[in-house]
């Protein structure tokens, strides 16, 4: 039968999905409005949408290793409980499985992809937020790369609170790339050495600096050495290579991993939520409007 748009936006105001899904999905069922509602409920997708306008800030973060390959991921949840379910974190090893295995370059092919069960990734996805009830979203992910004489240091604290995920050139051992993970995890480091800082970014540090110590009242003919002193200072708070080891805070992060004959390739630091507008629901006011509603 032919499908007017009024059907269409009925079915959409019933289940809350998009409205080429509603389209589908009355054309599968002839029609039937119930059986189109089911359609979608099987697929995940109604409710799903009703959700789209929700802050997904809490979730969690998570490493899969296998031989040469690795994927760190963050996943996202409304609720930190709804993180420590299990159908969640169900949710997170397969969506780590398939990244693995299928390496698409960014989340948006991701989730186009067409997961080992016949699914599109993000069908699996709704179908998740429809059984668990929150809105979850893959936020972000990257695939690293080594040979056999290196090492990666995979690190969760927390729970996959934050994710740290390194790679060693040079050393196969394990327990010391996740010492540095550990270390990374802490202290937040912004790049492996000086020479990932743009010339841009120093150039305006130093200006600040300058300013800084001018302000403080100290003669200009020995601003500039104190000014060095603190670009030095500043290196150290965001290289890694340049930063006093949580392990061992009399060696710098550098020399330990240069007295494994190793250097630090690269790393990736997620922390869940960062960056992401958190809304601050206040609950009386909540409670009051629904009050005056009434």
């Amino acid at each position: 039968m032919a499908i007017s748009a009024q059907m269409v936006k009925e079915l959409r105001e019933k289940t809350g999905a998009g409205m080429m899904d509603c389209k589908k999905a009355l054309v599968e069922t002839d029609g039937d409005m119930e059986k189109a509602i089911d359609f979608l409920r099987e697929k995940g997708i109604a409710g799903a949408a009703k959700k789209g306008d929700r802050i997904a800030a809490e979730g969690s973060t998570y490493i899969q290793v296998e031989g040469n390959e690795a994927v760190i991921l963050e996943v996202n949840s409304e609720t930190d409980f709804v993180a420590k379910n299990e159908g969640f974190q169900v949710l997170v090893k397969e969506l780590a499985a398939h990244l693995l295995t299928n390496k698409p370059a960014n989340v948006e092919e991701a989730l186009e992809q067409t997961m080992e069960n016949g699914n599109k990734v993000a069908d699996h996805i709704n179908a998740a937020i429809a059984k668990i009830g929150e809105k979850l979203t893959l936020r972000r992910f990257e695939i690293k790369t080594k040979t056999d004489s290196d090492a990666f240091g995979a690190y969760l604290h927390m729970g996959g609170r934050i994710g740290v995920l390194s790679v060693l050139e040079g050393t196969t051992d394990e327990a010391a790339a996740k010492d540095v993970s550990m270390h990374i995890a802490a202290i937040k480091p912004l790049y492996v050495s000086r020479e990932q800082v743009s010339s841009d970014e120093i150039e305006r540090e130093r200006q600040v600096l300058t300013q800084q110590a001018l302000n403080e009242g100290k003669p200009e003919k020995i601003v500039e050495k104190m000014v060095q002193g603190r670009i030095g200072k500043f290196y150290e708070e965001i290289c890694l290579v340049d930063q006093a080891f949580v392990k061992n805070s009399d060696q710098k992060v550098g020399e330990f991993v240069k007295s494994l004959g190793a250097t630090v390739q690269s790393f990736v630091r997620y922390e869940v939520g960062e960056g992401i507008e958190k809304r601050q629901d206040n609950f009386a006011e909540e409670v009051m409007s629904q009050v005056k509603k009434d």
